[in-house]
């Protein structure tokens, strides 16, 4: 049995890794349980290694902190992935991972296990993977080295645990195209991956249904990882507050949220987009569900549409933007993207109208976040009664100890 989440100090099997010796700062997040060690951290590698390699953190008074992938082309240099020091990195090894995870899902998502993430990397102890699962095609995305290196092992005994447990599995595509794999030295590619004993699909477009909302999934072509499943039941919130509303959904990407207002019984909603391809996705979703006569789409900047908006012209706005942010440098003029188009919808809205907003950033933290909201309801000369504070759906697990799986922000508020 691996012994989950504790530090065993004591290496009753003998191994040969190379020891990375780490300054105390690295060694108090390591008994905290952080799953990442910084090159900055690092006082000594003893031994050689190539990147990807398993290597053993250890303190400066020798004790033993945990095990990981090493890789000193990125700045987190080791991604940390058992704390047993009696763990032995096999296939029986990754086969009880992989099923501790599976089983995560099975409990928490019961009904919409066809259609949710099954792996989210650190959160689940795979630093650097996500697998999201739309209906019978898996999508995988590797971000570290050590996973590159091992993704032969995990890629086909997940598909084993899927497939005994009776799960309809066609293949598994890899979106790894994406700039941060460079960090890692790995080149980025998008495409099928053969899995044993499975043949290549010739489709990437599946179907799955969420909320009783059946949706056209493009996992070669679409964003991240061909749709977001972590607004799930946030998106299944709104739409019983969206009933006999006209409903503007901003940022709507392929009509998800803007679906969810439809079927809970608004009046109308509109939704706008930037992206023209991604409006005549959310267009062919609404005929797939026989919405599209109570809805209507534009492809427009939110941020040139939001100040056109008469007051009172929309009783609900739903806010779903992209990260703003994706590191601490450019918090402040996230700050101000968030401020502005949290503002301008407040000042649309009649007192009594209603606005769901969000961020997806985990640097934008709860509290930087709710600090923008006050300031920007200060300066629309409205007050927000919060009806709902939400977070992603629970397959996509918080560590408390790591606050990066913490990234999701959801309010619903009624403008008083």
């Amino acid at each position: 049995m691996e012994n989950r989440g504790r530090i065993n100090s004591s290496m009753k099997v003998e191994r040969d890794y190379v020891k990375v010796i780490v300054d105390e700062k690295s060694r108090k997040q390591q008994e905290k349980n952080h799953p990442w060690v910084y090159d900055n951290e690092v006082i000594e590698i003893t031994g050689k290694y190539e990147n990807g390699d398993l290597v053993d953190v250890i303190s400066q008074k020798g004790k033993y902190l945990g095990t990981g992938f090493i890789n000193n082309n990125s700045k987190i240099i080791v991604r940390i992935i058992s704390r047993n020091a009696n763990d032995k990195f096999d296939e029986a090894f990754w086969e009880r991972r992989l099923r501790y995870a599976w089983d995560y899902r099975k409990t928490v998502m019961q009904e919409d296990i066809s259609c949710c993430r099954i792996i989210f990397g650190e959160a689940d102890e795979f630093p650097g993977l996500t697998v999201d699962r739309f209906n019978d095609i898996l999508v995988a995305q590797v971000l570290s080295l050590g996973i590159e290196k091992r993704k032969d092992v995990i890629f086909n005994l997940l598909y084993k645990i899927l497939k005994e447990d009776g799960q309809n599995i066609v293949g598994l595509y890899e979106r790894n195209d994406v700039e941060i794999r460079k960090l890692e030295g790995l080149e980025e590619y998008k495409g099928y991956y053969k899995l044993d004993g499975a043949d290549i699909p010739d489709y990437t477009v599946t179907e799955i249904v969420e909320n009783g909302i059946k949706y056209k999934v493009d996992v070669e072509n679409g964003q991240k990882t061909g749709f977001f499943l972590d607004q799930k039941y946030n998106r299944k919130a709104i739409s019983k507050i969206a009933k006999d509303k006209n409903v503007l959904d901003c940022f709507t990407h392929t009509g998800s949220f803007a679906l969810n207002a439809a079927f809970g019984g608004a009046k109308h909603v509109h939704a706008v987009d930037i992206s023209e391809s991604a409006i005549q996705m959310a267009r062919q979703n609404a005929i797939l569900n026989d919405l599209e006569e109570k809805m209507s789409f534009e492809a427009i900047d939110v941020f040139d549409l939001l100040p056109q908006i008469k007051n009172g012209e929309y009783d609900f706005i739903i806010l779903d933007p992209p990260a703003f942010t994706k590191s601490r440098k450019t918090i402040k003029n996230a700050k101000r993207g968030y401020k502005e188009i949290n503002y301008r919808a407040m000042k649309a809205l009649k007192r009594g109208g209603y606005l769901a907003t969000c961020s997806c950033s985990h640097f934008m933290d709860e509290e930087r976040f709710l600090n923008m909201l006050k300031d920007a309801a200060k300066d629309a000369g409205v007050r927000l009664r919060q009806i709902e504070k939400r977070q992603q759906a629970p397959d996509h697990p918080i560590l408390l100890n790591v606050e990066e799986t913490d990234y999701l922000k959801f309010f619903i508020f009624q403008v008083v």
